[in-house]
């Protein structure tokens, strides 16, 4: 390993450690629902909320996973396939908390983007979030309370070639976290978006052979010439970073912060 790996290295496990403290009572009675919740982003969320008190049902696909997680936390599992929309539009979810963090990634030039790919994708991180929210929000109206976070993407700011379907569904998802902060308001409840840059999940790893292949590069170049070029920081995201906001977001702490969008991209944006 290089001193320059090593540096990053330990950067990244001492953020990791500072994002991990908790306050054991700060989520203390509340309910938390956090989509794809059983790896990545969602697991470091999941045990977030849990170490700070809230009872956290773990939704994801995986449901031995799910399962798995919601035993370590003490929590719930739910296991569905969020892009099967059809059967959510009579959902009533009662929940405080509501995390939308389900997604997929594919990567192709437009004119060879599988219509069927770029719908499931739609489906999957526009409409089910959607649906939940609609499941939710009645419930949280009555008890004069609610969080709901979105797991947004510096690409719900920013392009990049090669992702139509992903980049038009988060800037779809921050329009939708507005709308709902704006409705919301009223009745206590909050709407945001989180918007990391590329986060050190299995989400990420997978893009790794996609972007060597459509740039025509090394899969060893792909972290330094494409993922992180446009960052001024030098390192990945850490998920339990991404956990420790979306922590806050939830909390009581948070009731005038509606209808933002937080980065999280190491200085993407600020260019």
């Amino acid at each position: 390993m290089t001193s320059t790996d090593d540096t990053r290295s330990e950067a990244r496990d001492a953020a990791s450690r500072r994002a991990s403290a908790v306050n054991p009572d700060l989520l203390a009675g509340r309910r938390a629902v956090v989509t794809g919740g059983a790896s990545g982003i969602g697991a470091a969320c999941v045990r977030a909320f849990a170490a700070s008190g809230a009872e956290v049902t773990v939704c994801d696909r995986d449901g031995e996973a799910a399962e798995a997680l919601a035993a370590e936390v003490g929590g719930r599992a739910w296991t569905v396939d969020l892009a099967e929309t059809a059967d959510l539009e009579d959902l009533t979810l009662e929940t405080d908390i509501l995390v939308h963090n389900a997604g997929v990634q594919r990567v192709a030039p437009i004119h060879e983007y599988e219509p069927e790919m770029w719908r499931f994708i739609h489906r999957l991180m526009v409409e089910s979030p959607f649906l939940l929210t609609r499941a939710a929000l009645p419930g949280m109206y009555a008890r004069g309370f609610g969080r709901i976070i979105h797991l947004s993407s510096v690409h719900g700011l920013r392009a990049s070639a090669f992702k139509s379907a992903y980049v038009s569904a988060k800037h779809a998802l921050e329009g939708l976290s507005k709308v709902t902060a704006l409705e919301g308001a009223p009745h206590g409840v909050t709407s945001n978006c989180i918007n990391p840059a590329y986060v050190r999940t299995p989400l990420v790893e997978k893009q790794i052979a996609d972007q060597a292949r459509i740039h025509g590069i090394g899969e060893d170049e792909v972290i330094e010439r494409i993922m992180l070029t446009e960052s001024a920081v030098k390192r990945m995201v850490e998920p339990e970073e991404v956990a420790s906001l979306a922590l806050w977001l939830a909390s009581d702490a948070a009731g005038m912060a509606t209808g933002a969008s937080y980065t999280l991209d190491g200085g993407w944006t600020a260019a």
